[in-house]
């Protein structure tokens, strides 16, 4: 096993016992994330996977070029301790958001068209977490959070040299339930909407999905739906028509919008179609501008983290001390203590409570007077730091990547865990041997 210049003598002395073969000592989960090597990323077994989901070569070269670091060749190591603490976060999360009180907060807030109450639940919640030795907290949470898919594929092609550490990862079984544990997530949106008829249509919306980032996913899910003998199409939200309260592709009658739109209220001309059919209850949207305005605003950090507030709204003593101690302090920005942040600011993260995908999101520590201004005029939450975990993907004298943990959550209920190393500030899929990456769950 190569090992690490950094790593410390007990860590380095561990691993290279455990590798010659004394594998009865415990290793940590920072030694393994620091110092294992042994799992890796099997690149031949990932294209033929890839090509068998696609069915297209070409499909899979544009994933080549397009995404080089979609995909990271080394697993995070979580322990067991930090998975159910993640399960716990989003269980006490869950409970507050169906409490009267606190929706009734929210919603007063939020534009009208988040008051408007469906059915539905709202698909592919993404609870991200920074997880380390001594630091955790719940980032923020994401209504239309990406890469289910593309987790379930990487799943069956990574490969570890020794028993012991491939019990710690998801199986291509496990894989396989994931896949299938999708659709019926999508009939039973279908089902909670009010809908007694069979689920024949889906449509895959987003802004020109075509040239998105994560557009090879988008045909992942349209040949998973397809396979299960639904028909699926992928289109811009432009694309749409709403006939006698319902919403139509060309003579195509859509029955459920899988949503991966950022124009999370539909106030885009483009969305006029869906938003009029959702409004109509004309088709079902998933997930929708309720569950955003619920879970994914930024602003709602700052209720669960202000352990008066949480009083207030009556949440139990139980799930306030989940929550406060799960959910990094958070705050609007506003006059009132824009002078404390700005002398405290490299201890906060500086966030735009509407934004998404880490877009004008910046560490205290790298910010200009320019931005600085542009943060006290509005629309800001500044949320107390937490470190990211770190990954040695290699064993030469490169830094470790950072990484986050991501929880696929519906209904309450932890789907997938997956990760995502990076360099900079924030995630990104820019990072030579960073990107998604499945989890590798310890101890051994």
């Amino acid at each position: 096993m190569n090992l690490p210049p950094g790593l410390p003598v007990a860590d380095r002395n561990l691993l290279a016992a455990w590798a010659q073969g004394g594998r009865s000592a415990p290793l940590s989960i920072e030694a393994l994330n620091a110092g294992c090597f042994c799992v890796s990323l099997d690149a031949d077994v990932l294209s033929r996977a890839l090509e068998a989901e696609f069915g297209s070569p070409e499909i899979l070269r544009l994933v080549q070029e397009r995404c080089p670091y979609l995909f990271s060749a080394r697993p995070v190591f979580v322990s067991h301790g930090h998975m159910d603490r993640m399960a716990r976060v989003v269980k006490a999360v869950e409970t507050v958001a169906g409490l009267a009180t606190y929706r009734e907060h929210v919603l007063a807030r939020s534009p009208e068209i988040a008051r408007h109450t469906p059915g539905a639940r709202g698909v592919f919640f993404g609870y991200d977490f920074h997880v380390a030795e001594d630091a955790f907290g719940l980032i923020e949470v994401n209504t239309n959070a990406g890469g289910a898919m593309l987790n379930a594929v990487l799943a069956r092609a990574h490969r570890a040299c020794c028993l012991p550490v491939e019990r710690l990862g998801p199986t291509a079984a496990r894989a396989e339930a994931f896949e299938r544990a999708m659709v019926d997530m999508f009939h039973a949106e279908w089902r909670r909407s009010g809908r007694t008829g069979a689920l024949q249509t889906i449509a895959i919306v987003d802004e020109s999905p075509r040239d998105q980032y994560l557009y090879p996913e988008f045909l992942l899910f349209q040949r998973l739906f397809e396979r299960s003998r639904l028909r699926a199409v992928i289109a811009d939200p432009g694309e749409f028509r709403l006939r006698d309260g319902a919403l139509y592709l060309d003579d195509t009658r859509i029955d459920l919008v899988y949503n991966r739109l950022t124009d999370f209220y539909l106030d885009e001309p483009a969305s006029a179609a869906i938003r009029a059919a959702y409004l109509a209850d004309g088709v079902v949207l998933t997930p929708h501008p309720q569950a955003h305005a619920l879970y994914a605003d930024k602003r709602n950090l700052a209720v669960m983290s202000d352990g008066l507030q949480l009083e207030a709204l009556g949440v139990p003593a139980e799930v306030r001390q989940e929550l406060l101690a799960g959910v990094p302090h958070t705050v609007p920005v506003d006059a009132s203590n824009a002078n404390r942040l700005w002398a405290a600011r490299r201890r906060w993260f500086f966030k735009p409570f509407a934004g998404f995908g880490s877009r004008a999101a910046y560490r205290g520590d790298k910010l200009t007077q320019r931005v600085w201004s542009e943060i006290v005029e509005g629309g800001y939450v500044a949320q107390a730091l937490v470190a990211p975990g770190e990954r040695s993907v290699d064993a030469g004298p490169e830094k470790p990547l950072k990484f986050d943990l991501r929880e696929y959550v519906y209904e309450g209920v932890v789907q997938w865990s997956a990760a995502r190393l990076y360099q900079g500030q924030t995630t990104n899929f820019r990072t030579p041997g960073g990107g998604f990456a499945p989890v590798y769950e310890g101890p051994l």
